[in-house]
């Protein structure tokens, strides 16, 4: 397996909370949960060439 690049990466503590508890929901660390949602959004965009939403610069719904 090749060797993983490391990252630093800053979270709201919401956002945070929220990947957090999906990663449990889906059996993951919230370090996997946020390289699969990475990896689905890479594999998307070569999918189609776009990326998951044509709204993507517009704020989502929800607040995190």
């Amino acid at each position: 397996m090749a060797e993983k690049k490391q990252i630093p990466l800053r979270l709201s503590e919401k956002l945070y909370a929220e990947i957090a508890a999906w990663a449990e929901d889906d059996f993951r660390s919230v370090n996997g949960q946020i390289e699969y949602l990475l990896t689905e959004c890479v594999r998307q965009r070569k999918k189609d060439g776009k990326y998951v939403s044509e709204m993507i610069d517009v704020s989502p719904e929800f607040d995190v």
